[in-house]
């Protein structure tokens, strides 16, 4: 399997001199294809950092960032932007839905933005497989949180992006919405070979991972993985 994000010698800094912070100390990472990987760690130990800059929304101060075999550190802003669009899916912890457009015009809009419009099959099949296709034509208030959340993975992977990065994507949720939430994640991650990084502070949530990390003061600590025995189903 072939590397989809790497992370070389990351370095972040915030502030100056006396007023410094190092957020990020010189980590490196990668995830492949078809891959589950969880992040975890407390409040303030990097995780978010770490995850916009895997993301490339903001940029290190020092390091290397290749998504998909390409060396985003070398690209022009303008370029990032395409590359972001095409290889990135973002899920975040609030599902960030627009809550005038009904789950079906969501996609829709996805298709107006890309310029590529996607056949009706394309979507139906989508929504079939996220266990949404009857939810098509409700507007997001009328989802459960659980449901919404379906929609914006349906979303994240609609563009067919390489890397799905999750942010919290469990926090909103109760725990049988949110065990919902990461084993669809982790089957999408497996089934379509996409390579995936979850961000969470709720260790509960990281049973199903292929390899997990800890964030501690700006370092990344590989941790067992559970095995596939112990995970609860």
């Amino acid at each position: 399997m072939k590397d989809i994000l790497v992370m070389k010698d990351i370095i972040k800094k915030f502030g100056k001199q006396h007023t410094e912070v190092t957020a990020l100390k010189g980590l490196n990472f990668h995830v492949q294809e078809g891959e589950f990987v969880s992040i975890i760690g407390p409040s303030g130990s990097g995780k978010s950092t770490f995850l916009t800059i895997a993301g490339g929304l903001q940029s290190p101060t020092s390091g290397e960032i290749i998504i998909n075999q390409v060396n985003f550190s070398q690209l022009t802003e303008k370029q990032r932007g395409k590359l972001r669009f095409k290889e990135i899916g973002f899920i975040l912890q609030s599902s960030n839905l627009i809550p005038f457009l009904t789950v079906k015009e969501q996609f829709y809009l996805v298709d107006k933005v890309t310029g590529k419009a996607k056949e009706k099959e394309r979507i139906d099949e989508l929504l079939a497989s996220l266990d949404i296709l009857d939810l098509q034509d409700k507007f997001p208030r009328d989802l459960s949180g659980g449901e919404r959340q379906r929609v914006a993975i349906g979303r994240a992977l609609f563009n067919d992006p390489s890397l799905i990065l999750a942010d919290e994507p469990t926090a909103s949720l109760d725990t049988d919405h949110a065990y919902e939430v990461v084993k669809l994640l982790v089957k999408e991650a497996h089934e379509k070979k996409k390579a995936t990084v979850m961000v969470t502070h709720d260790e509960r949530m990281i049973q199903w991972s292929d390899r997990i990390f800890r964030m501690e003061d700006g370092n990344l600590i590989e941790q067992n993985a559970p095995s596939r025995e112990t995970a609860q189903v």
